[in-house]
């Protein structure tokens, strides 16, 4: 035994060597522990806290990015990990939470394709932080402000233009500079003290809108910024959060055009359903050339998700950053019924068009020197 800082370790052994101790492990993280190291994330001493501190894992290496990954997935959104060189850290406040945890470890270790699951899980929760947040076009004073402060966090600078867009970029490297863009305004107001009520995955309004036209979008962009540094991508994001697109797309055809001059290609998410990768505006007026649309379906496939496919669509801020000269596209960002009182979002699929991007731009799909000609 050893005497930690908060509580006392059980036994260290050498998993490598030496068959776990499962019996001596306290029993609300002896599930942690086993599926861990089945899972290959070696422990060496370990400790549930006994209700009066954090839970503690030893670990014998440091850990990967895909273990941390892991085990981050894993987690019940109930718990917080910190991780400190070789230990583990699970902060909780029911201790059964910890049960949870080392249940979603063993479907792992069963069907690893399950880490897509949990981590939508965690995405959801902060697709309805964003969804609490009230909008109407012309009085997005609000939601801009929450996402300056997050986007203070996740970028490199943030202004707001003349016209009261959110705007803000990230430098990865000395490739193309892609815009990733969603609109802050919805089409009515947030019934004030309503419910948002969830179905499996799907989540719905218990009076008024649901406002996942377009919080999606914002969600799967602020995912993306999260990553990004986790990824292989070698260029420069920008980010245009918009006003008044309800009312005419009147944000993005007043933004501010410096922002944009050096931008290769945009990325817009704010298309109901899934899946759909809108190229035109109903079919006669292009976003972009047929090239710069296939390149999204490529990374459906490298994402193992075979079915995006290019479409007509209707209007959209992509329309308008088209008619700047931008190559653009409009993703499906899950949800149905805008505009109504039967809205509803698959926070499932919202987060499938992020593991989409992802994979555009961890492969690095548009290239550095690529013009629309040339696509």
């Amino acid at each position: 035994m050893r005497n930690g800082s908060l509580f006392t370790c059980e036994i260290q052994i050498n998993p490598l060597y030496t068959e776990l101790p499962l019996t001596e492990c306290d029993p609300y993280i002896r599930g942690i522990v086993r599926w861990m190291n089945e899972l290959g994330i070696y422990t060496h001493g370990s400790c549930d806290g006994h209700g009066k501190g954090p839970a503690n894992i030893l670990l014998l290496k440091y850990l990967t990015f895909p273990q941390k990954r892991l085990l981050l997935a894993a987690a019940p959104a109930a718990l917080r990990l910190r991780i400190h060189g070789k230990s583990i850290y699970i902060h909780y406040k029911n201790r059964n939470h910890l049960l949870d945890f080392g249940e979603n470890l063993f479907t792992l270790s069963q069907i690893p394709e399950a880490i897509t699951r949990l981590e939508a899980e965690h995405f959801k929760h902060r697709l309805i932080e964003l969804l609490t947040i009230p909008g109407v076009s012309q009085e997005e004073r609000r939601i801009r402000q929450f996402l300056q402060r997050r986007l203070d966090q996740l970028t490199d600078y943030t202004y707001v233009d003349r016209k009261g867009n959110l705007m803000a970029m990230k430098n990865c490297g000395t490739g193309p500079t892609i815009l990733l863009s969603a609109h802050m305004d919805t089409v009515d107001d947030i019934v004030p003290d309503r419910e948002i009520i969830e179905e499996g995955t799907m989540l719905k309004s218990s009076a008024g809108i649901l406002g996942a036209d377009d919080r999606a979008g914002i969600a799967v962009i602020l995912e993306i910024l999260s990553a990004i540094q986790q990824t292989n991508f070698n260029g420069t994001l920008k980010v245009a959060f918009t006003v008044e697109e309800e009312i005419g797309c009147r944000g993005s055809r007043e933004i501010d055009q410096d922002f944009l001059e050096d931008v290769t290609g945009a990325i817009v998410i704010d298309r109901r359903g899934n899946r759909d990768i809108v190229t035109s505006y109903a079919n006669f007026i292009p976003f972009c050339p047929t090239e710069y649309g296939k390149l999204f379906e490529k990374a459906g496939e490298l994402a193992g998700m075979n079915d995006w496919q290019m479409t007509p669509g209707g209007l959209s801020d992509a329309k308008i950053f088209a008619e700047m000269g931008i190559p653009s596209v409009n993703l499906s960002a899950g949800y149905a019924n805008e505009h109504t009182d039967w809205e509803t979002v698959d926070y499932l699929a919202t987060y499938e068009t992020f593991t989409l991007v992802e994979a555009l731009l961890h492969h690095n799909l548009i290239g550095k020197n690529e013009t629309p000609e040339q696509m």
